[in-house]
């Protein structure tokens, strides 16, 4: 039985979101969290969160055994970007963009 859990519009660029999914893909979900709790990135404490949420909505059903789940699939892409300006010298000015992600994580049982 799959459970997955979505975070959208989520204030990280996704090549930053993706370094960290790329460690805790296909990893059993205890294990995960352990290793997003102690590692020293923003990207880290999102992506708990969003695999917190899937093994909250994998414990509505009753016949899901939660130590058995780990992560299948998580995706990152990219979400809408704010566009915001910063003036330079000679009254210039460059745009600065702000991206977002949305992070799915899909978890299944072993």
């Amino acid at each position: 039985m799959e459970a997955r859990a979505v975070g959208k519009y989520i204030r990280i660029s996704p090549q930053k979101a993706r370094l960290v999914a790329d460690v805790v893909r296909g990893m059993n979900v205890d294990k995960a969290i352990t290793t997003l709790k102690f590692m020293p990135k923003k990207g880290a404490a999102i992506i708990r969160q969003v695999i917190e949420s899937a093994v909250a909505n994998a414990t509505q059903d009753d016949r899901v055994d939660v130590d058995s789940l780990f992560v299948k699939k998580i995706d990152i892409d990219g979400g809408p970007s704010l566009k915001r300006i910063m003036p330079r010298a000679q009254g210039r000015a460059t745009r600065i963009i702000k991206r977002t992600s949305h992070i799915t994580v899909v978890l299944d049982e072993s």
